[in-house]
């Protein structure tokens, strides 16, 4: 289906869940012990007509009316830890709010919105980003696409050439360049983005220093009430795509790296991409063998008792970018939408 399209229909279903009142009389049934929301950039709205990634940015104002509506839908504010025992046991209903990536612009403008709710939340650093290092390969992409006229996209020993002169050009191009190179082998997607930056004068070091939160700064961070740092690996990969080893190192040593950094006991993580296709049961051993208290994935759901039973493969639920209404999150709020999307399975882990 064409991503507009798509969005489209997404959109409409929102609409038509709050128009049929189905957030409210399903929520019982539907939104089960608690929720994990998960959001990525919090910045004002830019203006340009080429935003590629919108779906991973919401405004201040917003998150305001996030946090506004979980309350007023009767979900307590937790933190993670307070997860396992919640889930453990019936009670009201919970929300537990993670950031991912480390971007700075959550200590600028989500951080005194949150502490205005007096909610906590969670921010998932991966530690190369913290370093001033690491690869924003998305962000990366966006900036290509946005200084180009075109892309050479070889494909199965063939080069395609995408055209990128107008913004509906540009949104193309990237589209299809992103789902070819998401669906490869990660070696490939990194490389061929580390040519096209070379070759268009996009300085990829600048991107993650401009964009992610150094050290100095999460330390700060990391002593204010209600933060919780969690890992998020070392250098955000498809982790079901690498072997093992490579699996077990990137879950594993964060958890050492930040807790000496930031002189912090690291007991949570999120999987970068979250999928299932960068996400499994491999994995899930490994973060729970690896010691945290909980792991999260990026599968849609609600939380229900069973997933006390499977802590390192919890599922979130996205505040989408490009949904930013009253109605989506009221949908999203009463578990609705996720009937639907889990086919009335209330675990998804496998």
């Amino acid at each position: 289906m064409d991503l507009g399209l798509k969005h489209t229909a997404i959109a409409a279903g929102f609409a038509g869940i709050a128009a049929l009142g189905a957030d409210r009389w399903l929520a019982p049934i539907a939104r089960g012990r608690g929720i994990i929301l998960m959001f990525h950039h919090v910045r004002p709205r830019r203006p340009d007509a080429f935003q590629p990634n919108a779906l991973l940015e919401i405004t201040p104002d917003f998150l305001d009316r996030v946090l506004t509506l979980v309350a007023r839908h009767g979900y307590d504010f937790v933190g993670l830890d307070e997860v396992p025992a919640r889930l453990a046991q019936p009670g009201r209903p919970f929300a537990a709010l993670t950031f991912d990536d480390g971007y700075r612009d959550n200590l600028n403008h989500a951080m005194p919105i949150l502490e205005r709710h007096a909610a906590p939340w969670t921010l998932f650093v991966t530690t190369d980003y913290a370093s001033g290092a690491g690869r924003l390969w998305w962000v990366e992409l966006e900036e290509v696409v946005r200084r180009r006229t075109g892309l050479e996209l070889v494909e199965a020993r063939a080069t395609r050439l995408l055209p990128a002169r107008t913004p509906q050009e540009k949104n193309a191009a990237f589209a299809t360049a992103y789902r070819a190179l998401r669906a490869g082998p990660e070696t490939l997607l990194r490389d061929t983005l580390a040519r096209w930056c070379e070759e268009t004068g996009v300085d990829t070091s600048a991107l993650v220093r401009d964009l992610c939160l150094g050290w100095d700064d999460l330390a700060h961070l990391a002593q204010r009430p209600g933060v919780t740092i969690g890992a998020h690996t070392l250098t955000h990969p498809m982790l079901a795509k690498h072997g093992r080893a490579v699996a077990d190192r990137e879950i594993r040593d964060p958890r050492a790296i930040l807790a000496d950094r930031l002189g912090r006991e690291i007991r949570h993580l999120a999987y970068p991409v979250g999928d299932p296709g960068s996400a499994g049961p491999r994995e899930f051993e490994i973060a729970r063998d690896a010691g945290y208290a909980t792991a999260v994935t990026t599968r849609p759901g609600h939380l229900h008792a069973g997933h006390a039973d499977h802590l390192t493969a919890l599922p979130r639920v996205s505040v989408n970018g490009l949904f930013q209404s009253d109605a989506a999150i009221r949908a999203l709020l009463s578990g609705a939408p996720f009937l639907l999307w889990n086919r009335g399975r209330r675990l998804n882990v496998t």
